[in-house]
């Protein structure tokens, strides 16, 4: 479950740093050879990541350009290139902008101050902000320097390994509309310069490159003979060429469909072993080798474009180590892979959540499970939590439905089926426990033909749980899990002939559904009218229904400021009001790179924009509005998430860790106040307690010191030593752990204004419902802001016990909690409910509860005893140290009678518990005697994690453990009549033993 690389580097002279750039998920470091990997760059303002380039003089600085290059329709857009001069801890803009996307940088091994980056430029819109340019100072200034049209930026670029100002650029000419992509024209072409730069001399057919338009161009050049050169060239006969002397001559070798005519816009990638010349990476849906210069390659696969075996395909980065050629990493759709040992094994990488989540859902089990539609990886399902040790890690997720995964939305009753969805509008039914999917997608009406966008809509009725809908250019309804369909709409989109062309591709076809338009992207029924049902179209349309589709209102007109044809990416209908509702509108596809968020409160008559470019930061992608605060919404966008407490008046970036990544889809886990968040190229993150969001939103102008915010339930989980599912142990860093939430335990929120002291003490006083005291919790060096307080749900034992330990688990039920600081004071409440998985009855709970009692009143009881003997016996070790350092003759034999006391307290505690021996030196010990203390250990291991009332032989383990007690009772008691009293009162007569009783 990782997300798409794009491009790798790693230190020539120390090949365990190696940095990976994600297509929108930032940029990773790893300084052991790819088994951990960490972030550098959360602060960049963008995670769209498409070159990096390592300054191998000083691996101090690296080189980032953003914007990935390779120009698919869900392809993210970047700000200019970066670069760090201390590994990746801090960042600077270097500029270019507003090229969008920069696919390649070179720097000049000689002169360093030197770089080179290859601008691909915004396929979507034609500018003249892309080709390659130069900077001589080190990126202070730019130069552009190979530019031929406003639609062709650079695909590739090479450097001489002998000679660094011999550089191949191949430019590449393309456009992307909403509806239509075209590869290839007269822009593109293979470059060669020889002065750094300076002149540039276009490589022809003359030269032997094939006539007429050209496309992509691949190139790798040989690190051992670098005459040697090869080119994937996109033409009207897509193949492979190479050149023998430096590049002067081309020869075709090789122009078998299977190698050479992949999808050339989307993956063009070669590279050449650094040892072996003849020895070919052809690197695109599968990884093919060559071991004759290109002419023939091996018919099997090293990896094949199978998602069963081995590492994910769909590859777009590549790196040889050059000084070891069985070393190579490969990245691409799904993550990375290594190997060692030239391919024959491979290590993935499970530490980049790089994943691109297209949708998320979630359902209502407790724990709650997240679901969501990830690309080219399908749909997945895991816990939003887990009552397990450790994070939630890779192996609690489960595979559901494959493809792109787009919308997943189990069933509210039994989450254990549900829908899933893919591209194009494939719609499944799914079944977890079974495994298996049937495809419920709407057919065809008579004399029709659908379009379906990529990410086709869908929708479910809140009134009705065998209900749903499908967007294609109709809305279409099911009432029964999708056996059967009606459409209840018109055509909602402009149905515009000259969108719906099919020949997509330019000089290679790409029919692969991605540049289907003129089609519903969103359906949203309103949840308090079973009647009401807006639609948005990829085309700019706004439909409302107000009587369950018979009759519908094209809204558009009436929408002001709505950029014509605009891609509504969702229509969001309040669960507050019927007339309320949100367009999330983005027009980036146009050039126009602003954010939209418009919203009604009259059924569409009028619409007001909430957002633009200077509220937020990045096109919208996706809105939610608080189920129970209204005024709390949040809007995802390109470069993050933004928040308001206001109804839209004002936004906040959401930082606290949390990347400028593009913020996909939002929902909230009603029950336990949740948002989920979906990140196109950071996968999932959780904001798990807007219960204090809505409270300070509520009551904004509320200027108490101290407020105590309220609590969500807590789960009085059962179980010990609860283990995640495989392997135990993570190898430190090696095995990918979510934060998990807390569990055994709640968190008690809390929140200091500036006016408190700087750093506070705080504490919770917890009282039960008959308003007794039960417990105490604080923390130390508190700051203002939002924090939190753990309290283990438990109450106090009579000894007081520890930190670390747990006391007795309350019994579920209702419980006040006092927060404190100096002079300052807030109350809140949490109930705490049983353990769900568990059907108990309460009077279960209720006879642990007394017995665990019990058991802590003998605990008690036993832990005086023990300690009233201690205490005396570190009273003797004080005095004997006090003693080593006089001279006394008086005293001359008082060592040797303490130390006889010593042992006789020894022997009288060893009755009580066996104690640890301390005359040898100890590797392991455990006593098999029984004794007081063993028979309350007995005890308390009996009341955990029980499920059943307590057995007549548990209560007869508690009367073992209290008959002990007694006899270790009266045998202190001899202790202290007949043997401690007389010499505690000697010592005391010396004045050596203070207070001794």
């Amino acid at each position: 479950m990782s997300g798409r690389i794009t491009t790798l580097d790693a230190v020539t002279a120390n090949p365990k740093t190696i940095y990976a750039g994600a297509a929108s998920g930032g940029i990773w470091k790893s300084e052991n050879g790819g088994t951990a990997w960490r972030p550098v760059g959360d602060d960049l303002p963008t995670q769209n990541i498409g070159a990096i380039r390592i300054q191998q003089s000083n691996p101090a600085v690296v080189w980032a350009g953003t914007g990935e290059g390779n120009p698919r329709n869900s392809m993210n857009l970047g700000q200019g290139i970066f670069k760090t001069i201390d590994g990746g801890k801090t960042w600077r803009s270097m500029g270019l902008e507003a090229t969008k996307t920069i696919h390649r940088i070179l720097v000049h091994p000689d002169d360093p101050d030197v770089v080179f980056a290859g601008a691909m430029g915004d396929p979507f819109t034609p500018n003249e902000h892309r080709g390659l340019y130069r900077t001589t100072d080190g990126g202070e200034s730019w130069d552009k320097i190979l530019f031929t049209n406003d639609q062709s930026g650079v695909a590739d670029m090479v450097m001489d390994p002998k000679n660094p100002n011999k550089i191949f650029v191949a430019l590449y000419e393309h456009r992307r509309t909403p509806w239509y992509f075209t590869s290839g024209g007269p822009g593109s072409g293979l470059y060669v310069t020889y002065n750094a730069g300076d002149t540039w001399r276009q490589l022809t057919a003359a030269d032997g490159l094939p006539p007429g338009d050209l496309g992509r161009i691949g190139l790798a050049i040989a690190p051992s003979n670098p005459d040697r050169i090869y080119a994937k060239v996109e033409a009207t006969k897509n193949a492979l060429y190479r050149s023998d002397d430096g590049g002067d001559h081309w020869t075709l070798i090789n122009d078998t469909p299977r190698y050479t005519n992949n999808r050339p816009f989307y993956f063009q990638e070669l590279a050449v072993d650094p040892a072996d010349h003849n020895r070919l990476y052809n690197i695109y849906q599968p990884l093919h080798l060559s071991y004759d210069g290109g002419r023939t390659f091996d018919p099997t696969p090293m990896i094949p474009a199978d998602e069963t075996k081995g590492v994910h395909a769909d590859f777009h980065a590549f790196w040889v180590n050059p000084n070891d050629p069985q070393n190579f990493i490969i990245g691409g759709d799904g993550g990375l892979g290594i190997t060692h040992d030239h391919g024959k094994s491979w290590y993935f990488p499970e530490t980049m959540p790089v994943a691109q989540i297209y949708q998320v859902n979630v359902d209502e089990d407790m724990p709650y499970n997240v679901y969501c539609g990830m690309q080219d990886n399908g749909n997945w399902y895991g816990p939003g939590y887990t009552w397990r040790r450790g994070g939630i890690r890779t192996l609690y997720w489960q595979y559901l439905v494959g493809g792109d995964g787009f919308y997943i939305s189990p069933d509210p009753e039994d989450s254990r089926a549900g829908y899933g969805t893919s591209q194009n509008g494939d719609l499944y039914r799914y079944d977890k426990i079974g495994g298996y999917y049937s495809s419920v997608q709407p057919p065809a009406p008579r004399g029709e033909t659908l379009r379906f966008n990529w990410n086709a809509a869908f929708a479910r009725d809140p009134f009705d749980a065998n209900t749903v809908y499908s967007g294609s250019q109709f809305v279409h309804k099911s009432t029964d899990e999708g056996a059967n369909w009606t459409v209840i709409s018109p055509d909602l989109s402009t149905n515009n002939p000259a969108q719906q062309r099919g020949d997509y591709g330019g000089l290679t076809l790409d029919l692969s559904g991605a540049e289907m338009y003129n089609s519903i992207l969103s359906i949203a029924p309103s949840s308090l009218d079973r009647s009401l049902i807006w639609a948005g179209t990829d085309d700019g349309q706004v439909h409302l229904t107000r009587d369950g589709g018979d009759n519908w209102t094209n809204l558009t007109a009436r929408v002001t400021g709505l950029p014509k044809e605009a891609w509504i990416a969702r229509v969001i209908a309040s669960e507050h009001a019927a007339a309320t509702a949100w367009l999330v509108v983005n027009d980036y596809r146009r050039g126009d790179y602003a954010p939209y968020l418009f919203r009604t409160d009259d059924y569409g008559n009028t619409w007001t924009r909430v957002v633009d470019s200077d509220d937020v930061k990045g096109y919208a992608l996706s809105f939610i509005q608080d189920p129970e605060e209204p005024n709390l919404q949040f809007l995802g966008t390109e470069n993050g998430l933004w928040v308001s407490g206001d109804n839209g008046g004002s936004w906040r970036q959401v930082r606290n860790g949390f990347p400028s990544v593009s913020t996909m889809d939002l929902k909230i886990q009603r029950r336990e106040s949740a948002l989920i968040i979906g990140t196109f190229g950071r996968a999932i993150w959780v904001l798990d307690d807007l219960k204090s969001l809505r409270e300070l939103v509520a009551r904004p102008r509320v200027q108490r010191r101290l407020r105590a915010m309220p609590m969500n339930d807590a789960v009085q989980v059962k179980g010990r030593f609860i283990n995640p599912p495989g392997n135990i142990w993570t190898g430190f860093h090696t095995t990918f752990e979510g934060e998990n939430r807390v569990f055994q335990r709640t968190e008690i929120p809390f929140y200091l204004n500036a006016h408190v002291n700087a750093r506070a003490t705080v504490s919770a006083d917890i009282y039960d419902a008959s308003g007794t005291k039960i417990n105490t919790v604080s923390r130390k060096d508190v700051g203002p802001g939002l924090q939190y307080l753990t309290w283990k749900l438990d109450e106090q034992r009579a000894d007081g016990g520890d930190e670390e330990s747990r006391g007795i688990p309350v019994l579920p039920g209702d419980y006040q909690i006092v927060v404190r600081a100096g002079d300052y004071s807030d109350t809140t409440r949490v109930t705490v409910i049983s353990d769900p998985r568990f059907s108990l009855d309460p009077e279960v709970d209720k006879q642990l509860y007394a017995y665990q009692k019990e058991v802590d009143g003998q605990a008690s009881r036993l832990s005086a005893l023990l300690t009233g003997l201690d205490n005396k016996a570190e009273k003797l070790r004080k005095v004997l140290r006090y003693l080593e350092d006089v001279e006394q003759a008086a005293w001359a034999d008082l060592p040797d009678s303490i130390e006889a006391m010593l042992a006789t307290i020894k022997e009288t505690r060893a009755l009580g518990q066996t104690s640890r021996p301390t005359e040898r030196q100890v590797g392991a010990w455990q006593s098999y005697a029984v004794t007081a203390h063993s028979k309350v250990r007995e005890a308390q291991q009996k009341a955990m994690s029980r499920t059943t009332v307590p057995s007549a032989q548990d209560w007869e383990t508690v009367e073992q453990a209290e008959a002990l007690i007694e006899d270790f009772e009266q045998a202190v008691e001899r202790f202290g009549l007949d043997v401690w009293g007389a010499f505690a009162a000697k010592l005391k007569a010396m004045s050596l033993l203070p207070g001794a009783e």
